[in-house]
């Protein structure tokens, strides 16, 4: 079955807010992720790549609050804009069925695809104007 967690949308203060969570809820970040991390092909500026790409911070029986700061690319995010609910499927058909079931009639902002961070992953607003984020973490395998 689906989980559900917060994910929340900074500009550009995503590292304090999560700092002051994580000493609010006394756990450890799981992964800290930097704009300049991700493989790109648009140069970035030095500061746009110390903005958080993605945090997640665990805040009790299995809930992550998770957050990142928006690109300059993307603007400024405002109240009501700067959260999304994200569903971790338990597989990629789940994460199929629940991107496809909940988008109908909405804007896919990112289709499901599979990512460089080895998920399964995408985006939409659905028909209420809810920001949804569906992901799948793609199992390891060694060989």
């Amino acid at each position: 079955m689906a989980v559900i967690n917060p994910y929340l949308v900074f500009n550009g203060n995503c590292e304090q807010a999560f700092n002051f969570y994580k000493s609010v809820f006394g756990e450890e970040f799981s992964y800290l992720g930097r704009i300049k991390e991700a493989p790109s092909e648009t140069p970035i500026s030095e500061e746009e790549g110390e903005k958080i790409m993605h945090v997640t911070l665990p805040i009790g029986k299995g809930a992550v609050l998770m957050g990142s700061d928006t690109s300059e690319a993307h603007g400024l995010v405002s109240f009501g804009t700067n959260f999304s609910i994200s569903i971790n499927a338990d597989s990629k058909e789940e994460a199929t069925a629940l991107f496809n079931g909940l988008s109908a009639d909405g804007v896919i902002t990112m289709p499901l695809t599979d990512t460089f961070w080895g998920a399964y992953f995408g985006m939409f607003v659905d028909k209420f104007g809810i920001q949804w984020m569906v992901n799948y973490d793609t199992p390891h395998t060694t060989e």
